[in-house]
């Protein structure tokens, strides 16, 4: 029901609804519609209220990550219709995969605060409340489930539009990562439920940086946030427009089997292509060129010796020469 009356409330745009009509079109008291708007300002939700007019949003609810607001108008058939709102959790990605079996395709999870979120490799991903977004996208493709990995070019790639479309410029460090000056922004990590022949579900964790400013001294020499590079974007934006290009990429992929809309978003908006880089793989580093993607999404190498090789996503890290990228 609390859906309802913000689902309304937000329809009204800058014009006042009543209680009493609310009430009507609702079938509820006035005084469940009048605990309903208090719940709703406990979310973040800034509604005015006024005698004798009604109720309105004060102002556009830009970084509230409920259900709620990020569906509201959402254009895509299933990516996002359905979301589960935390406000914290240990994993969004370890959640997605408890309920994997049971919900549908493009169930979005998104939690304000992570307590245990994990990046590639394990590693740990800092997910502190209010500061980012942090959100496990479900997905049930009917693809082999060799085909998976190449979903997170698609996740990648998503996100590069999405900004893009808000006015952002980001590249991608091959696979995973969105990069921003020269420093990790977002990371994504692609878990797969599969048996022989299918895949029951994937998992695509993001995490993106948003208002952070002050990072711990381990990672601030290569992490930044949108904030801290003068970018301040709504929270809800950013996601409504992930889910409305990944929903594009996403289709052409599974459906007609169309990489080149996202391999040409990756190869453009590359951080790595036409540079030196270290391969790190088993606590070894080796220098290379990267020359390309192809078409599985595999990075193409060419070693000192001349030699051109096909590097695979898992198998290694990636290090610029003086820095990150």
């Amino acid at each position: 029901m609390r859906e309802k009356v913000i689902r309304a409330i937000l329809d009204s745009g800058e014009n006042f609804i009543s209680g009493e009509q609310l009430s009507k079109e609702l079938g509820i008291s006035r005084t469940a519609i009048w605990k309903h708007i208090n719940a709703l300002r406990e979310e973040g939700y800034n509604i005015e209220s006024v005698n004798k007019k009604g109720y309105r949003l004060a102002e556009k609810p830009d970084d509230i990550l409920s259900s709620e607001n990020i569906s509201y108008n959402l254009p895509t058939e299933f990516i996002g219709k359905k979301i589960v709102h935390f406000d914290t959790i240990g994993s969004t990605n370890d959640y997605a995969k408890e309920i994997g079996n049971k919900v549908r395709g493009g169930t979005l999870i998104i939690s304000e605060q992570q307590t245990k979120g994990k990046g590639r490799l394990g590693r740990s991903w800092k997910s502190k409340s209010g500061d980012g977004i942090w959100m496990s996208l479900i997905i049930k493709p009917k693809i082999d489930p060799y085909k998976a990995p190449f979903l997170t070019l698609v996740a990648g790639a998503s996100i590069v539009e999405a900004l893009s479309n808000l006015g952002v410029d980001v590249l991608i460090k091959w696979p995973n990562d969105i990069i921003l000056n020269n420093k990790k922004i977002c990371g994504i990590l692609t878990e797969l439920s599969a048996e022989m022949e299918r895949v029951n579900y994937i998992v695509i964790g993001i995490g993106i940086n948003i208002k952070t400013l002050d990072f711990p001294n381990e990672i601030k020499e290569k992490a930044t946030s949108l904030y801290k590079e003068g970018y301040k974007i709504s929270r809800a934006d950013i996601v409504r427009q992930f889910c409305i290009e990944f929903e594009k990429l996403y289709k052409g992929y599974i459906l007609d089997d169309d990489k080149e809309n996202t391999l040409d978003i990756c190869r453009k908006h590359s951080a790595v292509i036409g540079k030196q880089v270290y391969i790190v793989k088993n606590n070894k580093k080796e220098l290379v060129k990267c020359i390309d993607i192809n078409e599985n999404g595999n990075l193409i190498i060419k070693e000192n010796n001349g030699d051109i090789k096909e590097i695979m996503s898992g198998e290694v890290s990636i290090r610029g020469i003086k820095g990150y990228v």
